[in-house]
């Protein structure tokens, strides 16, 4: 058994990790990343296949992001965002609105995907107080989604499947649609709109919006569900006047192959949410875009004014790196990146379709899943990864992979071997 390292032990007295008891195992001390690799404590290199939860799509110290950030360290580091701006943060929203769906409006940058999604739901809310209707305060969200830990976002994260059931005495209540069973590639049929159509049009007389990850369901899952299924919810929203609030945290910035996932649809959402890719995960960074009708309702409502302000808000060294994200994007070969990546997926994870216990294997862009029939082990499958040279992060049933996008075919073959090597002994266990 391996011996802790003097990190890993001074970690256990000391530092608190996600999704752990307080003293976290196993536990792995990183001297260094570059690239698609990690380098241990020990001196042995992984190849990252979770791009550190989705976030570091070009890769660790891409030189064009650490330039970036080095130069706006020498300008200013930070400064407040209220009453005050600067050019790395004006840029950025420019930047965003014209590469986001149509009809966005106006940026609010914060610090994190969580926060962005509280801003979305108190945009939401506030739009329809504004408008003189703040009896519309319940949002309509689909089982199997995840959208962040804090309150605001735990209480439209799936009520039953989800992380947050201990706190389900004290969060809002808001209202549930089945989750989407029509497969990515497959047709929405009026079955499979059916349950959420209903609850719309039962109460939309109190819903202030819908929220929901377009295409891709998350963290609660790893489900890919139709884009027809998208279309009929926009088209649902609009009939029956109600926001639609798209999170794009984990899929924005071209993971699913486009570079948001409701182009796969080719619809708009009345407020959109960005964060993990958003600074190439460089820094901690996220964003909530609104309309035109958000904004104009806010704006001229009372009291007038957003009622939200992150002290870190725009901090100018996450603009500056996100900026950098997007040059590498407007750049770089992306798309193609991500289509030869898809096609590694399916070829390299295709035997765990024969292994006991798999119950699903599926790809959408550089999103790989394969969804056991039980929970891993994660004592034992955790340093199995790590023993095959791979950072692979399974949750509950799921052994899924987002490598980076600068991957290559060697590199990505070595993830997807360790996968089906892995679980194939973990079924013989």
């Amino acid at each position: 058994m391996d011996v802790p390292s003097d990190l890993v032990k001074r970690d256990r007295s000391a530092v608190w990790h996600p999704y752990a008891p307080p003293a976290a195992s196993p536990l792995f001390g990183v001297a260094s990343a570059e690239g698609v690799r990690l380098r241990l404590e020990d001196g042995r290199e992984l190849v990252d296949g979770m791009s550190s939860w989705w976030s570091a799509i070009h890769g660790y110290r891409h030189p064009h992001i650490e330039a970036a950030v080095r130069a706006q360290l020498d300008r200013m580091p930070h400064v407040m965002f209220g009453g005050l701006t600067h050019e790395p943060a004006v840029s950025l929203c420019e930047r965003l609105l014209a590469i986001a769906p149509d009809g966005l409006e106006r940026v609010f940058l914060s610090d994190s995907g969580s926060v962005a999604v509280e801003i979305a739901i108190k945009l939401a809310l506030q739009t329809w107080h504004a408008r003189g209707h703040p009896e519309r305060r319940r949002l309509l969200a689909l089982r199997g989604g995840y959208h962040g830990d804090t309150f605001g976002a735990m209480s439209v994260c799936d009520p039953v499947t989800g992380m947050h059931g201990l706190f389900e005495g004290v969060l809002a209540k808001h209202l549930f649609a089945p989750r989407p069973e029509c497969r990515f590639d497959a047709p929405c049929t009026d079955d499979d709109i059916a349950g959420f159509e209903r609850l719309l049009k039962d109460h939309r007389d109190e819903l202030a919006a819908v929220i929901l990850e377009p295409i891709v369901q998350g963290a609660g899952g790893m489900w890919f569900y139709a884009p027809e299924y998208l279309r009929r919810v926009r088209a649902l929203c609009d009939a029956h006047d109600v926001l639609l609030i798209a999170d794009e945290i984990a899929t924005g910035f071209g993971r699913t192959g486009r570079m948001f996932a409701c182009e796969h649809a080719d619809v708009a959402p009345d407020i959109l949410c960005v964060g993990k890719a958003l600074t190439g995960g460089t820094m901690s960074f996220a964003a909530t875009l609104a309309s035109e009708g958000v904004c104009a309702a806010i704006g001229s409502g009372e009291p007038g004014v957003f009622m939200h302000g992150p002290t870190f808000m725009g901090n100018p060294l996450a603009c500056a790196a996100a900026g950098a994200s997007l040059d590498l994007l407007a750049t770089e070969p992306w798309q193609e990146r991500v289509a030869a990546i898809a096609t590694g997926l399916e070829a390299g994870l295709a035997p765990c379709r024969e292994l006991r216990g798999v119950a699903d294997v599926r790809v959408l862009g550089a999103i790989g899943v394969v969804e056991l029939r039980e929970p891993v082990d994660m004592a034992v499958v955790q340093p199995a990864f790590v023993d095959a040279g791979v950072w692979i992060r399974p949750f509950g049933t799921l052994v899924y992979t987002m490598p980076p996008f600068v991957i290559g075919p060697a590199d990505l073959e070595r993830v997807t071997g360790a996968i089906a090597t892995v679980l194939a002994a973990h079924a013989d266990a």
